[in-house]
């Protein structure tokens, strides 16, 4: 019995012991075949880094060779100045350096990807390049030559030595040192000598992108949690029974706000508000009640909306978008100043369509960009001869004048056309001095959605 049960177990023991044998070769196969691919996409990111620095070098050399006047080839200078950048960073997001501090060469990448975009798009003949940024290019040449020059110096050594990205990627992921760490410090280096170069003009256009907005930057004297407290009850108009409850966020950051948390009695769900701490600003309010079926129409929504701004102290606010979601109605407030909507001034608010009243708003541009009595100046073109630049199968729905933000971060008086072309809706804002198109928007619309 021993002998047949030995006869029929032994060849299939070691029918699976080489079916395990074949089946852990594949699978090292596969595993190896999937690292090689892995390190070959890494030393390709690598070199093609190194080759495109050092050729955004050049072109920037290039760029500076010509005459000061020579708008054309300046212009061609910087556009493949943003497409070698462009390519670079792309490149940088290839290799394995989430866990390397590598953040300022990025953010120098950047910048000179968004300054010479900004710069090689703009009409040459009416705005050509200053002297301070033909300074920025000079600068720039110089600390390009450096950078790749450092690049160029890992690049050799990974090649003569050897190196594998699989072991770079391994010591960041596990925090180990492996025997030579050539690529990670090389690195670090060119980031160090990046966070050491003098911070450039880089313009209103390109500084905007960057620009960190924080509570820090407002103005006013800071409020106290009781300040909050005794603002919040008001907003809310709560009476002496409500339960408020105040607590600080971000203590000593630039972010540091209040929050407060308003619970009128008889209700369940409490109403909460952010307020900046200079100032005692509300930038966002929160009511958690429940929505019942839809009742009320936009139109009275936008009408109780008014009211409610302009009870709670935010005069001359015009809605000018007003979209339907199921029982909620979003819609979009901005500032008018002498017949002028001011667009930076902006807030978003959210209604309950069962009783027309607000039920959330957000009010962070508002608070950023609120000036009382902004400089306006009168349009220079005439309403008809702005109308004339408009493409001539536009079909005009509406027209107002607009203080909006253009693209360089200047703010500008337009006139705003709404309309259709092409079988959809657009804005287009037209500079009210000569007539350019400073933004072209398409309006998506969603259900209920009403131009205003």
């Amino acid at each position: 019995m021993y002998k047949r049960l030995s006869a029929v177990m032994f060849p299939l023991t070691a029918l699976l012991l080489i079916g395990a044998l074949v089946w852990g070769y594949q699978e090292n196969q596969e595993k190896n075949s999937i690292l090689i691919k892995a390190e070959n996409q890494y030393q390709r990111a690598f070199h093609d880094l190194s080759y495109h620095v050092e050729r955004l070098h050049g072109e920037l050399g290039n760029t500076l060779a010509v005459h000061s006047g020579s708008n054309g080839m300046h212009r061609k200078g910087l556009v493949n100045v943003w497409r070698l950048t462009s390519e670079a960073q792309n490149e940088i997001n290839q290799l394995p350096l989430t866990l390397l501090p590598f953040s300022d060469t990025e953010e120098f990448l950047s910048k000179i990807a968004n300054f010479s975009y900004k710069a090689a798009v703009r009409d040459f003949a009416k705005k050509p390049l200053t002297d301070g940024e033909l300074g920025n290019l000079k600068a720039l040449y110089k600390d390009s030559g450096e950078i790749a020059k450092d690049l160029q110096e890992v690049q050799q050594k990974v090649i003569s030595k050897r190196l594998r990205w699989m072991d770079v990627e391994t010591a960041l992921a596990t925090e180990n040192k492996v025997e030579d760490n050539t690529i990670i410090d090389g690195f670090k280096t060119v980031d160090k000598r990046v966070a050491s170069y003098p911070e450039l003009d880089w313009g209103p256009s390109v500084a905007s992108i960057y620009d960190k907005r924080s509570v820090k930057k407002l103005g006013g004297t800071p409020v106290t949690p009781a300040d909050i407290k005794r603002k919040a009850a008001k907003f809310a108009d709560a009476g002496t029974n409500a339960d408020v409850q105040v607590k600080e966020n971000g203590k000593g950051t630039d972010w540091a706000s209040y929050t407060a948390t308003v619970t009128l009695p008889g209700r369940n769900q409490p109403i909460s508000m952010d307020f900046t701490v200079n100032g005692g600003l509300l930038i966002s309010y929160n009511d958690n009640r429940e929505i019942g079926p839809a009742k009320v129409t936009m139109q009275q929504a936008v009408a109780k909306a008014e009211e409610f701004l302009s009870q709670k102290g935010y005069p001359n606010m015009t809605a000018v978008s007003a979209d339907q979601y199921a029982n909620m109605g979003n819609l979009t407030f901005v500032t008018k100043q002498d017949g002028v909507l001011v667009y930076p001034e902006k807030m978003t608010l959210r209604i309950g369509l069962d009783t027309g009243e607000v039920t959330g708003f957000q009010a962070s541009d508002y608070v950023h960009e609120h000036r009382d009595n902004r400089k306006i100046p009168k349009p220079k073109l005439s309403l008809a001869k702005a109308r004339e630049m408009l493409n001539p199968e536009f079909k005009e729905i509406y027209n107002r004048l607009a203080w909006i933000e253009n693209e360089d971060a200047v703010e500008v008086l337009t006139y705003e056309f709404g309309g259709k072309i092409n079988g959809s809706q657009y804005r287009i804002y037209l500079n009210a001095e000569d007539g350019h198109e400073e933004a072209v928007e398409e309006i998506r619309t969603a259900s209920g959605a009403q131009n205003l």
